[in-house]
């Protein structure tokens, strides 16, 4: 993820904080010191920073359940509404998707008895919703905070716990793919109802409603990629009209070679007309800022991009790009010489004339059925 600095790695997995995270820190300092002063500022901050651990060792629960079933986790990266672990990959089979669900919360839970035992105290709204602000008993409004992140967790909506957990339970049922559509909507039906609840009551909803939304329907678009994959070969859904840059290239004509093709991404090939990596339009920008446009492309480029054969499936591409976090991935004839290139993109285009494709066949059967056939339909 952008704008994060990394901390540190534990059992594999990296740790990263986004920048905003900062801000929310300066916000609960100026909001506490304003109530108590410099005292309770540093305790409000100190507060936070013990919640967010707690939300890492939530992740955790996740990470090391998802391992029992061969899923890994490149990192962790900690944002101002909490923690996001990306998993190369979510089981398929229900019974392990619940599992992994559900293990993120086991830990909170574990964590909230464990204080309460330790201070022979009992669970308070109050003192988790006070503890954003500072005042009396940290581990009291600790206890606290983490039953509030387990109940939170468990709402029917993606992309929180609840959302997998609805959905594998589906998945009893029906296929992934539909239990998958049923789990989103319930989401985005929680997404209104907390927008609704901002609108009246406490603005940060509105936020976590777009949050919820959004998230909900990136996880439907995922698995409806995943769909469109299946039964597919990489050469389907690669590009095969491009322009491609020698690695030392300047900027400065890169970014002219963009204006003349209107080409949001650049293979960068060496002098032997092998593929060295890819230019996004993204990185070009940014190194324009920092380097300036004397640069050369192959310190702005993307490097070891995975490559497939074009008769390999298409679903394997789908998975690199994925679990990679990649620009693209390239497509290489026997010779190894590139052929194309798959991007998000290129799929989702894809996906959209598979679509449409699915729509006119079916129009086309419908007229194909005698009168009597449509009546009865």
């Amino acid at each position: 993820m952008t704008w994060s600095i990394p901390l540190g790695r534990i059992a594999g997995t990296a740790i990263r904080v986004h920048v905003t995270f900062f801000l929310l820190l300066l916000w609960i300092a100026m909001v506490a010191g304003a109530q108590g002063g410099p005292a309770a500022a540093w305790q409000g901050v100190v507060f936070i920073m013990l919640v967010f651990v707690c939300v890492v060792l939530h992740e955790f629960g996740h990470i090391l359940m998802a391992r029992r079933f061969g899923v890994t986790t490149s990192d962790i990266t900690l944002l101002p509404i909490g923690g996001v672990a990306r998993l190369s990959r979510m089981p398929e089979r229900p019974g392990q998707e619940l599992l992994v669900a559900l293990a993120g919360p086991a830990v909170n839970l574990v964590i909230g008895l464990l204080l309460f035992a330790a201070t022979g105290t009992w669970p308070s709204l109050d003192a988790a919703t006070s503890g954003m602000v500072g005042g009396g008993g940290m581990v009291v409004r600790l206890a606290s905070v983490n039953l509030f992140l387990l109940l939170f967790n468990l709402l029917p909506a993606f992309p929180m716990d609840g959302g997998r957990v609805l959905r594998a339970l589906l998945g009893y049922r029906m296929g992934f793919v539909r239990a998958t559509q049923v789990a989103a909507s319930v989401g985005q039906g929680f997404a209104f109802l907390l927008g609704f609840l901002g609108l009246i009551g406490n603005p940060i909803l509105l936020f976590i409603a777009l949050f919820v939304y959004l998230g909900a329907a990136s996880e439907a678009h995922m698995v409806q990629l995943r769909q469109v994959a299946q039964g597919m070969i990489a050469a389907d859904a690669m590009m095969t009209r491009y322009e491609t840059l020698p690695t030392l290239t300047t900027l400065d004509e890169a970014v002219r070679a963009a204006i003349r093709c209107a080409q949001t991404l650049f293979p960068v090939m060496d002098g032997q007309g092998r593929l060295q990596g890819v230019l996004t339009q993204a990185a070009l920008i940014n190194h324009l800022q920092i380097d300036g446009p004397g640069a050369v492309v192959a310190d702005a480029m993307t490097p070891a991009i995975p490559a497939i054969h074009p008769y390999q499936p298409l679903s394997e591409a789908l998975r690199l790009l994925q679990e990679g976090n990649l620009p693209a991935v390239a497509v290489v004839d026997a010779g190894d010489r590139l052929v194309g290139l798959i991007t998000s993109e290129t799929i989702g285009e894809l996906m959209l004339t598979h679509g449409i494709r699915v729509t006119q066949g079916r129009r086309a059967a419908d007229s194909d059925r005698p009168p009597t056939d449509r009546a009865a339909a």
